[in-house]
């Protein structure tokens, strides 16, 4: 797909990865839809930075774990751009803790945000993706959903689904010319991961070969290289950028 033009969705993008990737899809030239849920002051912020550099964006400040809210998004960019040609399902929170210290509510907010929210916005994209024959979606995973983490055991089962979602939905879709892929982060140098101590932080550092952690900016790269056209072979794929993690 070649970028420049095209609307892109990033879920989540107030801060951290999905910030970047919003830089990162403004220097290809794309309409952006910037989305938050409650950060609204880092929103602004965000857009305020954009702007400096020349790059316009349009903020919508929703819940993307409620589909009511997000149906109203869609209609808001659809009334401005047409349509979302490039989703990235980045909204995502993290939970440390043992299982059995959880309740029902704390997991329950954790499923609704890391996947009801890619299955709500996947369903109001896809039908002017089918309609034109063309679209991407990126969903933005993590290690942890295929190996899973001690005392993140409900955040790795969201990704897990998020995964098994992946592959599925690109073998839906792939007959209309709409590709689906995620991306399956390490540690990345974040505001989720600030709660580490400089302890833990060593010992997460050892445990990665490139022997730090990773840039939201190398998330973000990967994100535009597969949204463009020289991914257009790769679909239903699990790409892992994790710096080489035993």
């Amino acid at each position: 797909m070649e970028l420049k033009g095209k609307t892109v969705l990033i879920t989540g993008s107030s801060r951290g990865i999905g910030k970047a990737i919003a830089f990162a899809f403004a220097k290809e030239g794309c309409n952006l839809v910037l989305n938050a849920s409650v950060s609204s002051e880092e929103l602004v912020k965000t857009q305020e930075e954009l702007k400096s550099m020349g790059y316009y964006s349009y903020s919508y400040l929703a819940d993307v774990s409620d589909y009511a809210q997000c149906a109203e998004m869609f209609g808001t960019i659809s009334t401005i751009y047409g349509n979302v040609d490039i989703l990235i399902n980045n909204a995502g929170i993290s939970h440390l803790g043992l299982f059995t210290d959880m309740t029902p509510e704390s997991w329950s907010r954790i499923i609704d945000v890391n996947l009801k929210s890619v299955l709500n916005c996947t369903h109001l994209a896809v039908p002017k993706m089918v309609n034109q024959k063309s679209g991407v979606i990126i969903n933005i995973s993590s290690i942890w959903g295929s190996r899973g983490a001690s005392c993140e055991a409900v955040y790795s089962a969201t990704k897990g689904a998020v995964n098994s979602f992946t592959k599925a939905m690109a073998k839906e879709l792939g007959p209309s010319g709409i590709r689906v892929n995620a991306i399956s982060c390490g540690v990345i140098d974040t505001k989720m991961n600030q709660c580490f101590t400089e302890e833990e932080r060593d010992v997460l550092t050892d445990e990665i070969a490139l022997n730090r952690f990773g840039r939201p900016d190398e998330i973000a790269s990967l994100a535009v290289f597969l949204a463009g056209k020289n991914s257009s072979f790769i679909s239903g794929q699990i790409i892992t950028a994790d710096g080489c993690m035993y």
